[in-house]
């Protein structure tokens, strides 16, 4: 019997201290992970911060397509975003093996210059069974911007301009528009007409369009996160497409229709989904048809204008001497010089010869934005 009781003692002590050593094994565990239940909140809310940090420092991302005889153009066109933005920019630039070289001279601008934006260059790059026809569309290279969201896939959201554009405000001001976009929005452009009486899409045009007159993909503002998502709607099939799903077959279908590549097909595609694009007032895309004519774009005439977009060659004609002034004073303004004396007051000078023209007659619009903060703008060395 004493055995008995020894041997049921003797299980009762390793019982208790296995239950103490279980015990004690619990209670370190929910230590751990407390500290790693800690540690990982700290590190959300540390990244959190960084996040909330990084973007409200973010920079705006801003692609450009260059082939041929554009390389000057292109870097006046870069020089304007630079002068005007405080905030940092990425520039993609696409372009021609041969001009890559070239567009490495952002290396050689100011140091103070150059601390404001850095910048990658890409190929020109398109789907390999049908890269001739997209390459020769419109104009050489000019529907390479139908691709970037497939090609840019780390980039959320991205401010594609033509190579003649020249802007007379921030780039972050345009990139602001995004907070506009509502839920449905993933792309944002100007209409391609104010006043329909000269519009040439619902005068001309063979094919579907956006709204009354169409819309201008000079300036074009995406979400490409949720343009990569969106399953379009199309008169093709009963089926929505993808973007990258949409293109080729939209292109077989009209290629026989079109007029202005790249654009038509942007019209016939957001004529199908109109509740996907923002459209902005036209003084962010200012075209000689906005004045050519008499002035017809309202925001211009009540905040000046934003962006100039010539269009048509008139930074290197006589056509529009205006918006050739304008080039030409952004072109030779020396980085670091006074904004007033060096940009602004020989602009004015120039405009001054071109009142003989309508767009000319205008001029003030062209230097509004100027005024008012190209005497605010920093010293640059």
């Amino acid at each position: 019997m004493r055995c008995y009781l020894h041997a049921f003692l003797l299980c009762m002590v390793f019982t208790f201290c296995s239950l103490l050593y279980v015990f004690s094994q619990l209670a370190s565990t929910f230590e751990d992970s407390e500290d790693e239940s800690f540690n990982f909140v700290f590190a959300l809310r540390e990244r959190s911060g960084s996040a909330v940090k990084e973007h409200s420092d973010e920079r705006s991302h801003l692609a450009v397509v260059a082939c041929g005889p554009r390389l000057e153009e292109t870097l006046t066109m870069l020089k304007s975003a630079v002068l005007f933005s405080k905030k940092p920019l990425h520039f993609y630039i696409f372009a021609e093996e041969n001009l890559h070289h070239s567009f490495r001279s952002l290396d050689s601008w100011p140091r103070t210059v150059q601390n404001k934006f850095k910048f990658t260059i890409y190929p020109i790059t398109f789907p390999k069974d049908n890269a001739k026809e997209w390459k020769k569309l419109f104009k050489p290279c000019a529907s390479q911007r139908l691709f970037l969201p497939l090609i840019l896939k780390e980039v959320d959201s991205l401010l594609y301009v033509d190579t003649d554009i020249l802007f007379l405000r921030s780039v972050e001001d345009m990139w602001a528009l995004l907070s506009r976009f509502n839920s449905s929005h993933l792309a944002a452009m100007a209409p391609e007409h104010e006043e329909p009486r000269i519009g040439w899409y619902n005068r001309f045009a063979r094919h579907p369009y956006y709204g009354k007159t169409g819309i201008n993909s000079g300036v074009m503002l995406m979400n490409m996160t949720r343009l990569r998502e969106k399953f379009f709607k199309n008169d093709m099939t009963a089926v929505e497409l993808r973007w990258e799903e949409i293109l080729m077959p939209l292109l077989q279908k009209y290629k026989l229709n079109i007029t202005w590549g790249d654009q038509d097909l942007l019209n016939i595609i957001f004529h199908h989904n109109p509740e996907s694009l923002y459209v902005f007032p036209c003084h962010w895309n200012y075209r000689p048809d906005h004045c050519i004519y008499g002035s017809n774009c309202q925001g211009a005439e009540q905040e000046g204008i934003f962006i100039l977009h010539g269009n048509r060659g008139v930074y290197h004609d006589d056509k529009q001497p205006a918006f050739r002034a304008v080039y030409d004073a952004i072109q030779k303004y020396p980085f670091g010089e006074n904004m007033e004396a060096s940009l602004l007051q020989p602009l004015e000078a120039s405009l001054q010869a071109t009142t003989h023209t309508y767009c000319g007659r205008a001029s003030h619009l062209f230097t509004k934005r100027l005024k008012q903060r190209g005497r605010k703008a920093p010293k640059q060395k």
